[in-house]
């Protein structure tokens, strides 16, 4: 399949940047205001202060989420100042504590693992905040972000249709890929969305805001979401059930605080004594049950997923083949992919295909993203629902 590069923002054109006061979005800022464009820079207000402090004086340096929050806008707004370009701060705090939180905890609570980075990306950062900018009566243009990623059309139509959407595909510089992250926004959305450094390598980022002074070349990268060390307290609101460690034959091997603190194949921290390495391979939120099992039987043959978006909401109606990565550290594995038919007591959020991997994958992890690739655009994804274990 062939596709076509977008237009970029021009000189005249309004255009919104997300900033976070890190050097990529603030560059972004720089490089539009060079080249002619209105630029109207806005952030996120996350943070509500109603999580308790963390242990030993600790802090959340850098951290999407977490009490210096306050730090990054006062960069953002120094920064804004000093370059001439209109800036605000748009107030998501209860829309993030809703649709991320709250989700991040119940998904941990029901055995499974959250991707909240692709969550905020979908409902936040392209969701709430555009809607806030335009409940503030401000036009524009475009919106740009300094996610590493492209945005792309097809040449000819989706899967039969002539649906010719706009589609994310991934960043010159692979190593900096944010692509899977931005699976789940709209098409629609995406029309009006740019990428500005999506064909530039990070080294190169670095260069150009040393060459133009700025401050937040010298910053350091923001993490995503929070660090683990946070995780307890977040989890305070509601205590973990504690339950049994066993092994794939049904042996108790040892005791959890709460399922909540474990995830697939995880190999650190399960206190447990064992002659050889042992990794979680399933957690069974029924039966309040985390599973241990070797390495190798971590292996799977493919997925479920559903909870689907397709690009302008075109779903596949038959098989077809693809590149498919299962979590933003694995590399793309050949799959087929093929509407799947529920079994009797299964049941699923929309409806779920079937992802039969070319070599076994490790780890599968229900609430993992399975995300579609075909030339290296994102032609579809999923939440994996469930794992096919290796016969």
């Amino acid at each position: 399949m062939n596709f076509i590069d977008v237009e970029m923002p021009k000189a005249g054109d309004t255009v919104v940047v997300g900033m976070s006061g890190g050097v990529d979005s603030t560059l972004v800022a720089t490089l539009l205001k060079e080249k002619g464009c209105n630029v109207i820079g806005v952030t996120m207000a996350l943070w509500k202060g109603d999580l308790p402090p963390l242990p030993n004086g600790q802090k959340l340096h850098s951290s999407c989420y977490g009490p210096d929050e306050n730090e990054d806008i006062e960069q953002c707004e120094k920064f804004c100042k000093e370059h001439g370009i209109e800036y605000h701060v748009i107030d998501v705090k209860d829309e993030y504590h809703n649709q991320v939180l709250e989700y991040f905890k119940a998904e941990y609570r029901a055995g499974r693992t959250p991707n909240p980075c692709i969550r905020c990306n979908s409902l936040i950062k392209f969701g709430a905040l555009l809607k806030g900018v335009e409940n503030m009566g401000i036009h524009f243009d475009w919106f740009c972000t300094g996610h590493y990623a492209k945005i792309v059309h097809p040449e000819t139509g989706l899967w039969g249709t002539d649906e010719k959407p706009a589609m994310i595909a991934c960043a010159t510089d692979i190593t900096k890929d944010q692509a899977y992250f931005l699976y789940r926004i709209p098409s629609k959305t995406l029309e009006k969305v740019r990428f500005p450094l999506g064909f530039t390598e990070k080294k190169k980022v670095f260069e150009m805001a040393k060459e133009r002074g700025l401050a937040a070349a010298e910053r350091k990268e923001s993490q995503d979401f929070i660090p683990p060390e946070f995780f307890n307290e977040l989890f305070k609101d509601k205590p973990g059930v504690p339950g049994d460690i066993i092994d794939l034959d049904g042996h108790v091997l040892g005791h959890h605080k709460g399922i909540e603190h474990y995830t697939i194949g995880q190999r650190k921290g399960l206190g447990i004594s064992s002659t050889r390495p042992l990794y979680v391979h399933s957690i069974d939120a029924k039966k309040n049950l985390v599973v241990l099992a070797d390495n190798d039987d971590l292996l799977c043959s493919g997925l479920i997923a559903d909870d689907f978006v397709w690009p302008a909401g075109v779903a596949p109606k038959e098989k077809f083949e693809g590149m498919v990565k299962i979590r933003l550290a694995s590399r793309p594995v050949k799959c087929t992919i093929e509407p799947y038919t529920p079994l009797e007591g299964e049941s699923f959020n929309g409806d779920a295909y079937k992802f039969t991997f070319a070599e076994s994958q490790r780890a599968v992890a229900p609430g993992q993203s399975a995300v579609i690739y075909i030339d290296g655009v994102i032609s579809g994804g999923g939440v994996i629902n469930k794992s096919l274990q290796e016969k």
